[in-house]
């Protein structure tokens, strides 16, 4: 059961914690990157289409199809869509969001995926995220969790309604009537857009992916749901500190000074590595604009460099 009992005034200091430290820490772009992924996992769990971290590692290093690609139909969406959605609301302005966001599309393009295994997905689905996006990250009246929590209540109510009446069936005899059209969970479509809604009201400078993880079902009272929402971005900013820490730390721990020259994409690889471990040899050869032969090679050089890192 989720601990719900940090105040507002704690997770918003360590929220500024977090958020500062990321404007000065040599790892923000690995940060950013695998923070992205721990949020799409969190929403995939949200949707009701449960993946884990690991699983989405396998696919953007090109060792697996997507998660539960397999698994039948009756999830309510693919995973493929889902992580296109997600990617795309953390989309901004920043300029080292945009590059870990480029380095994540050119190792597996997140709108080709979604085209390719989910296009209907995207159909049923597009409307309503672009105007989660609208209603949630609008300009807000006051900079707090309260002021969030009523947007996304608000925001709720208004993709709750259908779109459109549900078909007209008639039967043989003549005898007609309406059957309801079917209604999708929307709740993780606004979880979705949640880091958005923080940087619209200031609260943080910018989108930070992991801050995602709302309860399943959401309460109808704006200060129940700002409590929890508070108690979220605690954890969340708290486990996202203990992680800057520990990719900082293993930065120091790299080789200080490389026997390469001053051309070499080592260095490079070594931090790709730490944000997407696991890439194979192809996806090396892609990200860095090098031969097969020459990833292999790299990669062989990279692992005699970091042994017992």
């Amino acid at each position: 059961m989720r601990d719900f009992s940090s105040s507002a005034d704690h997770a918003l200091l360590l929220l500024g914690r977090l958020d500062g430290r990321l404007c000065n820490s040599p790892a923000t772009d690995i940060w950013l990157a695998r923070a992205r992924l721990k949020g799409a996992a969190a929403l995939a769990s949200f949707a009701g289409v449960p993946v884990f971290v690991a699983d989405l590692q396998n696919w953007i290093c090109g060792r697996t199809p997507p998660p539960r690609h397999s698994e039948g139909l009756n999830d309510p969406l693919s995973v493929a869509a889902l992580f296109h959605f997600a990617l795309s609301a953390t989309d901004g302005h920043d300029p080292i969001v945009r590059a870990t966001l480029n380095i994540s599309r050119t190792l597996l393009d997140d709108r080709k995926e979604a085209d390719l295994w989910a296009p209907e997905d995207l159909v049923r689905f597009g409307p309503a995220w672009r105007m989660a996006r609208m209603l949630i990250e609008a300009p807000y009246p006051t900079a707090s969790f309260q002021a969030i929590a009523q947007r996304l209540i608000d925001a709720r109510a208004s993709l709750d309604a259908p779109v459109a009446e549900g078909p007209l069936v008639t039967t043989a005899d003549g005898r007609q009537w309406r059957i309801e059209p079917r209604r999708f969970d929307m709740g993780w479509l606004l979880a979705c857009h949640l880091p958005g809604a923080f940087a619209a009201t200031g609260l943080s400078l910018r989108r930070l992916p992991s801050l995602v993880d709302l309860p399943r079902f959401l309460p109808d009272d704006a200060g129940l749901l700002a409590e929890r929402i508070a108690a979220m971005v605690a954890r969340q900013a708290g486990q996202g500190l203990t992680d800057l820490d520990r990719l900082e730390a293993k930065l120091k721990r790299l080789p200080a000074e490389l026997q390469v020259t001053r051309r070499s994409k080592a260095p490079l690889l070594m931090r790709l590595l730490l944000a997407y471990p696991g890439l194979g040899k192809a996806a090396v050869a892609r990200l860095l604009g090098i031969s097969h032969q020459g990833a292999t090679k790299l990669l062989a050089r990279v692992e005699s460099l970091t042994e017992g890192v």
